[in-house]
């Protein structure tokens, strides 16, 4: 049976129903054209999240303002200042390894029968900011479910676009691209791990990793990964950028730890979006808050060693 998640969070709390119901009409308008993944986001009814705050969820501009995407430069504004150049349709995802279906998918393939849900989650970065952000997406079990997972596979490998002369960051060696992350199998199958198309129920900006993102909302912001275009699955341990660049510094596993400081700077507490200069510290949540439904994925584990 499916689990049916309850939450505080509705919509009301997240922007003001007359300007929720005016992007719906300009939506379904939209749709009416034939826009690319707009049908699939138009007339959603509100999920139910498993998880709830007392914050209110940050706005559209600050989510699709301040963001790490080093492709298109490394400071938080580039994303939202050079991604408009990113060419998203056509789209296409190749899905390969231990999978009883490979191929190279259509975007619209890939939405075709999902079910797209909005789901409010909060987001932790690694650099001790967060969010709360609405996201559009599906459950990625559904996808792997689809093309078959082996019995053999215990990894889920991903890949972001390499496209330097959209992407102006591919241009320097900040990064060895493509940008890679990974899961485990059993994180990627859990529930609360989508890939999210939309934020506030329109399509996903390209600055926020658009048309196809990785959201695994217990984990650092950098786990989920931007623009994939790839889908492995493994036996092996998939590589993993950043933990490919300083593994002392981010971890293969990076669940948020408020015990496990990163080298640099404590991860106790988080500055949370929002309200300026004046952006209030809260307590870091093990898991991110998510600890009643992710911990018994790790039951048994060093988390300070496996981190």
């Amino acid at each position: 049976m499916r689990k049916t998640f309850k939450s505080d969070l509705k919509w009301s709390d997240v922007t003001p129903r007359t300007a929720f119901l005016n992007r719906r009409q300009i939506i379904a308008g939209a749709a009416a054209l034939g826009a690319m993944a707009t049908p699939a986001l138009a007339g959603l009814g509100a999920v139910e999240s498993a998880y709830s705050t007392d914050d209110d969820p940050n706005t559209f501009e600050e989510i699709t303002r301040y963001n790490n995407f080093y492709e298109f430069g490394t400071g938080k504004e580039d994303p939202a200042r050079n991604a408009g150049a990113l060419t998203t349709d056509p789209w296409a995802v190749q899905i390969d390894g231990l999978v009883d279906r490979p191929g190279s998918y259509d975007l619209g393939e890939i939405l075709s029968g999902v079910t797209l849900e909005e789901r409010i989650y909060r987001f932790r970065c690694v650099e001790a900011w967060s969010m709360v952000i609405p996201w559009v997406g599906f459950e990625l079990s559904t996808l792997l479910n689809r093309v078959g997972v082996q019995p053999s596979a215990k990894y889920v490998a991903f890949e972001t676009l390499v496209r330097p002369e959209e992407m102006p960051g591919q241009r320097r060696p900040i990064l060895d691209w493509p940008y890679r992350e990974g899961l485990r199998l059993d994180e990627a199958m859990h529930p609360l791990t989508i890939l999210a198309n939309g934020i506030y129920d329109e399509p996903l900006p390209n600055q926020n990793g658009a048309p196809l993102r990785l959201v695994v909302p217990w984990k650092y912001g950098f786990k989920s990964i931007k623009s994939i275009v790839r889908i492995t699955l493994t036996e092996e341990q998939p590589l993993a950028t950043w933990n490919m660049v300083n593994a002392r510094e981010y971890g293969f596993y990076s669940n948020v730890n408020p015990q496990v400081s990163h080298p640099r700077w404590s991860q106790a507490t988080e500055r949370r979006i929002g309200g300026g200069l004046l952006s209030r510290r809260q307590e870091t949540l093990m898991f991110n808050g998510y600890g009643e439904d992710v911990a018994g994925l790790y039951a048994g584990m060093d988390l300070k060693k496996l981190f």
